[in-house]
């Protein structure tokens, strides 16, 4: 069957806002760092998470397009300590997001504007500018947004990448790699693969805005449109990861330079080496690439988290997931009063943060990626749609990849 132009472009928009959201801290900051401490040991780590979750979020897509309805119905279906456990793990990392995304952009922002403002201040700036948006622009205005935010910065990314390629960076006298064979190493591989590209409880967003996006365009895509969609962001945010670890480890590696937990002096740092290295014409493009990576994914979630927590708390309540615009605004600002908070007491510890929301919700991806498996092979779900035999080998691959880090993880905290 063909797929038409037009129609393709109705489907088009969940795709784009989950690599909105992808793009941020699992990238500009976990993939460069990755790049920067230890080179291109983790690449292949990268490519491994990127693709072992592959099958959880086609998964979600696969749902929703198939059955008219979003995942958390699937996981209500499955009964109601699912929908308890994702409430609860969206609310934790829901706020440490929120946090950890407006710190790093408010860095980079004090970087860009060159004025000495607090970063509590920015960061407050940016979440009340993304709650605005949102509340008078609403889903629509997030789609087009979204769509312009995440091409700008796909284009100032592959630039740089492409730039960096002939690059020689020269060791520095006494220079030793990280070891990755550490509580610490092992904490960072982990609190990278947590986000990478994003958390697996995520895969409910694309679930919701495709439903928002049926209504805004009145028009229902097919399996094969929503598929194009989701390969679209997928696709996309796996290339751009590796970019942004390709950039840490020809702009950083071996520069002798031990980069700052604080968000503020992280990015000085990060933009000071491209601009040694490429002349202070590049910051033009460098720091608007840093700024769209963090602020998109900012965007997204501010949108993300108080929009799935409700349609969960609703659902939980035997009422239906469509919940007034009043709720929604409410538990925006108060998942944004509480961000903040948490923003003045980690100003200098951006890296703890990400940290362990990162932690967190890698622990919990094997849960969600069982939970997403079962929907689409439940008998519920019809048998011609149901994923293919590679698909289904490969999830099975991807939670024991998933279980397997877990196990690691805890291993070490026990016995490091």
């Amino acid at each position: 069957m063909n797929i038409k132009l037009t129609n393709l472009l109705k489907a088009v928009g969940p795709g784009i806002l989950y690599a909105g959201a992808a793009i941020g801290g699992s990238h500009l900051i976990q993939s460069t760092r990755a790049g920067a401490d230890y080179g291109f040991s983790l690449l292949i780590l990268v490519i491994l998470a990127n693709l072992f979750k592959y099958p959880f979020f086609e998964f979600s897509y696969r749902y929703t397009s198939v059955k008219g309805k979003s995942l958390l119905e699937a996981y209500k279906e499955l009964g109601p300590w699912v929908l308890w456990s994702f409430l609860l793990i969206s609310i934790i990392t829901g706020v440490i997001n929120f946090a950890a995304l407006a710190l790093g952009a408010s860095g980079i922002l004090g970087y860009i504007i060159g004025l000495p403002v607090e970063p509590l201040y920015l960061s407050t700036g940016l979440v009340l500018f993304c709650v605005l948006l949102l509340l008078l622009g609403k889903y629509p205005l997030l789609d087009k947004v979204m769509k312009l935010m995440v091409v700008i910065l796909a284009i100032c990314t592959a630039i740089a990448f492409f730039m960096s390629l002939p690059v020689e960076r020269t060791v520095a006298p006494g220079f030793e790699q990280a070891d990755l064979f550490t509580n610490a190493g092992l904490v960072f591989v982990i609190a990278l693969m947590g986000w990478m590209p994003t958390p697996i409880e995520a895969s409910v967003w694309t679930s919701l805005w495709s439903l928002r996006r049926i209504k805004q365009k009145n028009y229902v895509p097919t399996l094969k449109e929503s598929m194009f969609d989701f390969h679209l962001g997928y696709i996309g945010t796996t290339i751009l990861a590796v970019f942004f670890l390709t950039l840490g480890a020809k702009i950083m590696y071996g520069s002798g330079i031990g980069f700052s937990n604080n968000g503020t002096e992280f990015t000085s740092q990060l933009l000071m080496l491209y601009t040694g290295l490429f002349g202070n014409w590049s910051a033009a493009l460098i720091a608007p690439a840093a700024f769209f990576s963090l602020f998109s994914s900012l965007l997204t979630v501010v949108d993300a988290y108080p929009r799935s927590i409700l349609s969960a708390y609703f659902l939980m309540r035997g009422e239906s997931e469509e919940f007034g615009f009043k709720y929604y605004a409410a538990m925006m600002l108060s998942m944004s009063l509480v961000s903040l908070v948490v923003v003045s007491y980690f100003t200098k510890n951006l890296k703890a943060m990400m940290d362990l929301a990162t932690i967190i919700s890698f622990l919990a991806a094997p849960i969600f990626a069982y939970f997403n498996f079962k929907v689409v092979m439940s008998p519920d779900f019809p048998d011609k749609y149901k994923p293919k035999s590679w698909l289904k080998y490969l999830a099975i691959a991807g939670m024991m990849f998933l279980i397997g880090f877990s196990l690691i993880y805890i291993w070490s905290l026990l016995f490091f």
